[in-house]
């Protein structure tokens, strides 16, 4: 587990230890790869992060980091202990980056996967940036492309009986949200707790 401010890992509060197993044991969808990274060291005085890529037919279609910050005695500016943090990135398909809709889509490929998972959460916000690039001169054979960006975050309620956020929930709807970037189609796969859930509906599919 990556420390910050000079705390080990056995130093960490029990509700922290506890969040980042949640993070650990979640079951995303197969066509998602996550690795631990090292944590940002600034945020927060503990901190844990993720990084994943979503993978189809040998291809990167999207990639993303997710922190999990922790304050024992609570952040005015999250109105809790905990908060989420999130880059999700991916390139699209000409069709999906020419809808005037993209920005609200995008947004909503977040909050209906957290409530499609039952990650329950308060104080959202964040930023859906798509930027194109054209191409000129000696790279001119370069087919045009645009990327969307998702930068969110927002502060996880703990679930009755847990004592904390449950964040393999978070986790898998976070997963769900890269899929959807990626033009992924929707699943009907279970939730961490192993109940069968319906996926979050894409902008028109790269990937049947």
């Amino acid at each position: 587990m990556a420390a910050v401010h000079g705390h080990s890992p056995d130093e960490a509060p029990f509700s922290f230890r506890r969040a980042v197993d949640g993070l650990r044991t979640a079951r995303a969808r197969t066509e998602v790869r996550i690795e631990e990274v090292p944590a940002p060291r600034r945020l927060a005085s503990y901190a844990f992060a993720l990084e994943a890529t979503v993978l189809a037919d040998g291809e990167e279609l999207a990639d993303g980091r997710l922190v999990l910050l922790h304050e024992p005695d609570g952040h005015d500016a999250w109105h809790g202990e905990f908060r989420l943090v999130t880059l999700t990135r991916a390139e699209l398909e000409p069709e999906m980056a020419g809808d005037p809709l993209l920005p609200e889509v995008s947004w909503s490929w977040l909050t209906g996967a957290l409530a499609a998972r039952g990650a329950a959460y308060h104080e959202p916000s964040g930023t859906v940036s798509r930027a194109s690039s054209h191409y000129f001169g000696g790279l001119s054979e370069r087919r045009d492309d645009t990327q969307i960006e998702i930068r969110a975050s927002w502060t996880p309620y703990d679930r009755p009986g847990l004592g904390g956020p449950d964040t393999a929930a978070h986790l898998v709807a976070w997963c769900d949200l890269l899929c959807a970037c990626a033009g992924l189609p929707p699943t009907d796969g279970p939730d961490p707790s192993g109940r069968p859930v319906s996926g979050v509906v894409p902008l028109p599919k790269r990937r049947t």
